[in-house]
């Protein structure tokens, strides 16, 4: 099944046995109704923020709507080319590459991501529970967490509390490749 599907089908049938309407969870997550029925049709796929919002208001880990629950294991190995991905495509504009995919119900969440040039996580700071690694192998990032700015280069790594708002963008000429660990939303 699709990702899109998957994601749009668990959202939709969480919604509905927690008795909320497409409105009641727009003004919950402060996503947009719009966006949530798109995700709902599996019309889109909904950015890493978005997800977080959504699964925030059901105490839900993003974890928990795109995988299926017969696909998961209690040991993962994947070989480079054989990691599900995702392309987003809005400010983002990056690709991730899941090392817990297929996990089961893992307590961290870890990505491999490519960011274009200029890519960002956008003009609004983000803030959710738990922590985060960012471990850069190749390129720049500039991240800002609260007032204070950093700039990573190849090598470089930054840990914070990700209930600090924080946001980040590309600011080097070639791709920044990070490594990007999350820790932990909810159980599942």
């Amino acid at each position: 099944m699709k990702i899109k599907k998957i994601v749009g089908k668990k959202l939709k049938a969480i919604r509905l046995k927690s008795d909320m309407t497409i409105q009641e969870l727009a003004e919950s997550s402060r996503v947009s109704s719009n966006m949530i029925s798109r995700i709902e049709r599996g019309l889109t796929i909904p950015s890493v923020e978005i997800l977080m919002k959504l699964a925030n208001v059901f105490g839900k880990s993003i974890n928990y709507f795109v995988e299926e629950v017969s696909t998961t294991h209690e040991i993962v190995h994947t070989a480079p080319g054989g990691r599900d991905t995702t392309v987003y495509e809005d400010e983002r504009n990056m690709l991730t590459e899941s090392f817990t995919s297929g996990l089961r119900d893992p307590q961290f969440m870890s990505f491999l991501c490519t960011i274009p040039k200029g890519g960002m996580s956008g003009e609004e700071n983000m803030y959710h529970p738990g922590d985060e690694l960012i471990y850069l192998l190749d390129g720049q990032l500039k991240v800002t967490i609260g007032r204070e700015t950093y700039l990573l280069n190849a090598g470089d790594s930054l840990t914070f509390k990700s209930h600090l708002p924080h946001r980040w963008v590309n600011v080097g000429e070639d791709d920044a490749r990070v490594i990007w660990t999350l820790s932990p939303f909810t159980t599942i």
